[in-house]
């Protein structure tokens, strides 16, 4: 058994190398400049275990726009131009299919969103878009502001870890918007398999027990079971509802319950996990900047007395429209933070990009994160600056939630969750941040040190 675990990766290793050479169908082709790292491994721990700018900053500097890569499992090449971005998202999309690793994948289930294109990929995204429209958003709103209100609450007078608050707060309105009123009584079961789910999203794919790939998938059966109850429960009850899970259960979609059960946990772990990135960066970037946080205050002080002007009213999705300074905050922290350094692609044939020939099968990952730190796109791009979207930023060049028809579906309710608990945050509560900040941490995301250890209390 030892023998064979010590010879695996070079089997692999030969495997990808065969495969690569196979599907050349002949052509005389050159493969994008970089290095594709160890074995198997490639250089997976060169990018997640250090500041990912640091790792695209030299392979930039060394190669250019475009390089490839070997990252979990996955032979890639990485691009990162506004042009190149176009190219992959939006004028050819349909040459590169959305992906994930296969470890991913397994976990969020094959049927997911992510990972379709075509008549089916439309009609899963009219699904999930049906959900999170306006008019299915203002009903949410004063549901999400008893969330708010109550998470805020609960880390009154004492020292709280910032982002993992903030990904519950995350969890609980995504569950909110998948399940309606049905997630309070699932919550904290969905809550138990969800987090050990999530420790294995970035692991190696070995199925052996022990491992977090292991572990996580237990983790997703049991998550799944829990979901198909909550599936047979409603068709008990012959209910109609207009959250997502509703919408996915429309008798005229004829989804089995494994594609609706794929999709619901797909949403939760697209609607938690950055979310709370970006809030808790937030957070940072407020405490750190008092002239903004001054101006946030205030704009969210005059919509809180037009709300007792009219009876102590609870918040609309009008109000919520009607917080620019906000909104620009929020932007300029998806810019800098950019939480999600890449998203994944795959082409589907070999396609040819400025003289290089992407193999069919190889993973395409746009970089956000080097985009929206160059200073050909942003001036000062290292400064925290709001006011630089009082302008619209050039095409291409802002993608927090990617582009094209694969671009996130759910970023008006990502935008309202944020909104809310900014309102309340910033006009009834101040915080101070406990020790020093000035350490980024990743893994996978990038978040403060030590999740941003801050102690709330209430204005007197």
């Amino acid at each position: 058994m030892f023998s064979i675990l010590l010879f695996l990766p070079i089997i692999v290793f030969l495997f990808l190398f065969l495969f690569r050479k196979s599907n050349t169908g002949g052509k005389k082709w050159t493969l994008p400049p970089g290095s594709l790292g160890w074995p198997y491994i490639g250089e997976t721990f060169q990018l997640y275990s250090q500041n990912p700018n640091v790792f695209f900053a030299s392979k930039q500097k060394r190669y250019g726009n475009i390089f490839k890569t070997h990252i979990l499992g996955c032979p890639c090449v990485m691009i990162s131009s506004p042009e190149a971005v176009k190219f992959v998202m939006v004028t050819r999309a349909h040459l590169f299919k959305p992906t994930f690793p296969a470890s991913k994948e397994r976990m969020l289930g094959r049927q997911a969103l992510f990972f379709q294109q075509g008549e089916y990929h439309s009609k899963l995204r009219k699904l999930v878009m049906r959900a999170v429209m306006p008019e299915t958003l203002k009903g949410l709103v004063s549901d999400v502001e008893t969330i708010v209100v109550n998470s805020l609450a609960s880390w009154e007078g004492r020292e709280i870890n910032t982002f993992q608050e903030m990904k519950t707060y995350a969890f609980n309105v995504a569950l909110l918007s998948i399940f309606g009123k049905d997630e309070v009584l699932y919550r904290e079961e969905l809550k138990s398999c969800y987090y050990i789910l999530e420790k294995g999203y970035n692991s190696m794919p070995i199925n052996l027990p022990g491992t977090l790939f292991h572990k996580a998938m237990k983790a997703r059966k049991q998550l799944a079971r829990i979901v198909g109850q909550i599936i047979s429960s409603r068709r008990q009850i012959k209910e109609e509802r207009n959250d997502l899970l509703g919408s996915f259960m429309g008798q005229k979609e004829a989804l089995t319950d494994e594609q609706i059960i794929d999709n619901m946990i797909g949403v939760i772990f697209a609607a938690r996990d950055t979310t709370a990135s970006v809030l808790t960066w937030i957070v940072k970037y407020l405490g750190e900047n008092p002239s903004i946080l001054q101006a946030v205050t205030g704009e969210q002080e005059e919509i809180m007395k037009r709300r007792k002007g009219d009876g102590e009213r609870s918040l609309t999705w009008a109000d919520t429209k009607n917080m620019p300074i906000t909104s620009r905050v929020i932007q300029e922290t998806m810019r800098v933070a950019s939480v999600l350094s890449f998203t994944f692609r795959e082409a589907v044939e070999d396609v040819e990009y400025e003289g290089y020939l992407i193999p069919k099968g190889w993973k395409v990952l746009p970089l956000f994160r080097n985009i929206h730190h160059s200073p050909e796109n942003f001036t000062d791009p290292g400064k925290f600056d709001p006011s630089r979207f009082e302008a619209a930023p050039k095409p291409n060049t802002f993608l927090p939630f990617g582009n094209g028809i694969h671009s996130c579906p759910g970023n008006e309710l990502a935008k309202l969750e944020k909104l809310v608990l900014l309102h309340h945050l910033t006009t009834k509560y101040r915080w101070s941040v406990m020790g020093p900040q000035s350490e980024i941490q990743y893994a996978p995301f990038a978040l403060p040190q030590n999740g941003l250890p801050v102690k709330f209390s209430l204005k007197t």
